[in-house]
């Protein structure tokens, strides 16, 4: 016990001596000068007034600053909270400014010389995104010289506008939207549920045959827009079974919304079932069976699939779901946040946590990690977990689970996310739900999972064995999140996906006799 007073004080005075290494380093004297770059947004394209959040990013890239940061190989950016800028006012942003946001490092050890430098303002309070985020203001490209000049730096004039990104239909690819009276209230403005509709070849030659339909539901990130590529990815699956397949969009102002119903976000999930399911199969010829209703997605997505079927079993025949994010907060990422005095940011040795590897070795570190999403502000991956899972502050956004400075988790918090463990959802409601999913669920994770998602699938596969789903979930020795779906793998998957359709539809699409009508249309479960 002695013992481990004595290590916890060492480790304490360790990391003091390394703030004070860093502070001594950081000294004024031993840095580059300040340096400061003026910012105003032109009236053209804002004439009210703004309050939000600023921006500075640089890069030495080929691109504009402002596609900015890479997750694993960002560059430098800055932001301020500004309050009532006017239209034609500079604003000063530099390295001195006390309120100024920085990543990677102390603003004052950077020297912008060689860069390109981009300002951009967050105008729209929807897209996640920032320098890509429609309705938000941009400015030119600056380059930055090399040795100093006596004269002031251009100003960066934001004096452009990201551009409404238009969705091309063509003859088998249609955007299908439908409004959520559900969201509206909850956001206080008109939202709408949009995917994109990828028909079969003969879906306008056979115009009275109906066809089953595969939910799929993007990454962390992705969008309706990336319809073609999901067209090609599900060619196989076609030649096997003519079928509809509908690219959700799970994008929302904090993220990704994962169709939960949540504080923050809203209640995505019942509006998708309740709202956008009818609408969808009024408007295309889509089977109105739960066993012609299939799920998928990988990552973010992988989590979205397998929620909505555990917890909207009788709306969905089954799920294949890929590499999910944590299915369970016992193993978040490698943290066990239910832990009591856990730290996010480091762990019992007092070894800052790793995020991401690559070929073995670590590409990402949290406290790095977090910091970066904290300058860039809402939108980000933990951020868009906080808003899923936590509760609501008075100003809409989603309270911290955990201290931004420290690491230290919020174990008050924590209470509110376990509503959203799927292990524990499906371990409390199997008694109640165990008719409707029993064959029903498939996992399939990597063992070398890019971002350590491995740990809490392993769990949920210990337990859907205890529940007597032995091939619910699949581990594949050495794929990572990346290279997880092989030709060999959605093979599978498309068999799976016909073998289930076929056991209870006729290839014309009409239903066998022993499929049981009284699950159709949408249901929640009470």
């Amino acid at each position: 016990m002695v013992f481990g007073r004595q290590a916890k004080r060492i480790r304490i005075i360790g990391r003091a001596i390394v703030w004070l290494v860093f502070s001594l380093l950081a000294s004024p004297d031993l840095l580059a000068d300040d340096w400061s770059f003026p910012v105003k947004f032109d009236q053209a394209v804002r004439a009210e007034k703004f309050s939000g959040r600023v921006y500075l990013f640089f890069s030495k890239g080929e691109r504009e600053p402002r596609f900015g940061p890479n997750w694993f190989h960002p560059e430098p950016f800055a932001a301020r909270d500004v309050s009532n800028l006017k239209p034609d006012q500079t604003l000063m942003l530099s390295s001195s400014d006390p309120d100024l946001l920085f990543y990677p490092e102390d603003p004052a050890a950077f020297d912008p010389a060689g860069y390109q430098v981009q300002a951009v303002m967050r105008f729209d309070d929807w897209s996640r995104n920032v320098g890509t985020g429609e309705g938000n203001g941009y400015s030119q490209v600056l380059d930055v010289p090399t040795e100093e000049i006596s004269s002031q730096p251009d100003v960066l004039v934001v004096n452009q506008i990201v551009p409404e990104r238009k969705f091309v239909e063509s003859d088998r690819v249609k955007l299908c939207e439908v409004e959520s009276r559900q969201l509206s209230d909850f956001y206080g403005r008109q939202v709408k549920i949009r995917s994109a509709v990828i028909l079969p070849e003969q879906y306008e030659s056979e115009s009275e045959r109906r066809y089953p339909t595969l939910f799929v539901i993007p990454g962390f990130g992705g969008t309706h827009f990336a319809a073609s590529n999901y067209r090609n990815a599900y060619s196989a699956l076609d030649a096997r079974l003519p079928i509809i397949k509908v690219i959700l969009d799970p994008s929302c102002p904090y993220g990704h919304h994962v169709f939960a119903d949540s504080q923050v976000n809203g209640p995505w999930g019942s509006a998708l079932i309740e709202e956008y399911l009818p609408e969808f199969e009024k408007r295309f010829r889509a089977i109105a069976h739960r066993e012609a209703r299939y799920l998928t997605g990988h990552s973010s997505g992988g989590w979205s699939s397998l929620w909505l079927m555990v917890s909207y079993p009788s709306a969905f025949g089954a799920t294949w779901s890929t590499a999910p994010d944590p299915v369970t907060f016992r193993d978040f990422q490698q943290v066990n946040m239910y832990r009591r005095c856990e730290n996010i940011y480091f762990d019992q040795h007092d070894r800052a946590r790793p995020l991401a590897r690559r070929d073995g070795e670590v590409v990402l570190l949290y406290p790095n990690f977090d910091h970066m999403e904290t300058v860039l502000g809402r939108g980000g991956q933990l951020r868009s977990f906080e808003a899923v899972f936590g509760p609501r502050q008075l100003d809409g956004a989603p309270v911290p689970a955990w201290d931004r400075k420290t690491g230290r988790i919020d174990g008050q918090t924590i209470r509110v996310w376990e509503q959203y463990d799927i292990l524990k959802k499906l371990k409390r409601n199997w008694c109640r739900t165990e008719s409707l999913l029993r064959g029903r669920i498939h996992v399939h994770m990597g063992d070398q999972d890019t971002f350590y998602l491995e740990g809490a699938t392993e769990l949920l596969q210990q337990k859907m064995k205890a529940l007597g789903e032995p091939e619910a979930v699949t581990m594949h020795p050495e794929r990572t999140h990346f290279d997880l779906l092989q030709p060999e793998l959605r093979d599978r998957i498309n068999r799976e996906i016909e073998a289930h359709y076929r056991q209870y539809f006729q290839p014309d699409g009409t239903a066998k006799a022993h499929a049981d009508s009284s699950t159709r249309g949408p249901k929640l479960m009470p």
